[in-house]
């Protein structure tokens, strides 16, 4: 699913600070030993054509199928063999520090004796594309600590007179700047019967807690206080929605209009006293909202938190209590901004505990 199907498999550009953590620094030595540019060699060597898209993004030409071959591919060549479907599975240690994974497949029982487990298993995004918490549950009765979870690059919902404009303005997008606990960025945004979703709302809501009120600037190219001043001096005969109607959609105008200025409607931007103006354009520029939630695992695109990442080796994802147990990808507390970062996450610590099972 990722990238609309075309798989938005690296960024050009990746940087710890487009990963979240409890432990800052935890991912750094991961990122430098497997690079983007590692993953970008193999795909080449596979003859993968891909693009380059806003913000330094890569993703197939094709469809993300390439990349899922490629990977399949990679796994033949080891002589890695792949077992699906398996169903209640359980871990035990054993003398001598070797491990038993015991599952049933097809109705039969099967048991792995290995010295090395990798858990691999993701989080509790999207249950629907096998997304569990087994890799937490296990930790946990290992007596390895969890970070609390939460969802990630998720869509807001709204409970108050929010949630009906939202709805009148449903599949509306529009480039906006939004703020939230000193975090902001610069993406589109999308209304939804639900609320707002689009790029720029994922990537706040990985900073934003309940209670928490959002700030979107609907003009992020403009100083929207001076632009209304100066419209107000050269376009004073014009009614302001003609104005803010050549700069974002009509139907937004008018709920804009309902909301800040309906008793001015029918005036002339003349008309309107510059303390008026000054406080409509302040609200252009900073338009606070307060989610009533987001949408939660059904639609979230990551897990924030997870294994605690200080018991974990960042050199060989080892977990320090359980030699021989590894966590990677996004099981541990370390998640990516919306670009391609979690599955670089993915590829680089799945990469360091390989150099070391």
């Amino acid at each position: 699913m990722s990238g609309g199907g075309r798989c938005n498999f690296t960024n050009y550009i990746v940087e710890p600070d487009n990963y979240i953590s409890q432990n800052p620094h935890f991912c750094i030595s991961a990122l430098k030993r497997y690079t983007q540019w590692d993953f970008i060699a193999m795909v080449e060597r596979h003859g993968i054509s891909y693009e380059e898209r806003k913000h330094s993004q890569l993703f197939c030409l094709n469809s993300a199928k390439d990349i899922l071959d490629m990977l399949l591919a990679e796994c033949a060549e080891a002589g890695v063999v792949v077992k699906t479907h398996c169903d209640n599975l359980h871990f035990d240690l054993l003398d001598g520090g070797t491990k038993s994974l015991a599952f049933e497949r097809q109705a039969e029982k099967e048991t792995v004796v290995c010295h090395s487990l990798v858990v691999a298993t993701g989080a509790l995004s999207i249950p629907t594309l096998g997304g569990s918490d087994y890799g937490y549950a296990l930790a946990e009765r290992l007596g390895i600590p969890l970070v609390p979870r939460r969802a990630g690059l998720v869509p807001f919902m709204f409970s108050d007179s929010t949630k009906a404009i939202c709805e009148r303005l449903s599949g509306l997008a529009l480039d906006v700047a939004v703020s939230c606990n000193g975090r902001s960025f610069r993406e589109n945004m999308l209304f939804t019967h639900r609320g707002i979703s689009g790029p720029s709302m994922l990537q706040i809501s990985n900073y934003w807690y309940p209670g928490n009120d959002i700030d979107i600037d609907l003009l992020p190219e403009l100083n929207a206080v001076e632009w209304l001043q100066e419209l107000k001096r050269r376009e004073g005969k014009s009614l302001l929605r003609t104005q803010l109607s050549r700069l974002l959609s009509k139907s937004l105008v008018a709920e804009l209009q309902n909301l800040w200025w309906p008793e001015h409607a029918e005036k002339a931007l003349a008309e309107f006293s510059d303390t008026t103006l000054e406080n409509i354009g302040l609200k252009l520029g900073c338009w606070r909202l307060k989610p009533s939630a987001t949408e939660g695992y059904r639609t979230a695109e990551v897990t924030l938190g997870g294994i605690d990442t200080q018991a974990v080796s960042s050199k060989t994802f080892e977990a320090k209590a359980v030699p021989g147990l590894y966590f990677v990808g996004e099981v541990l507390d370390v998640s990516g901004h919306l670009g391609g970062f979690n599955f670089q996450w993915a590829w680089s610590s799945g990469f360091c505990a390989g150099s070391y099972v």
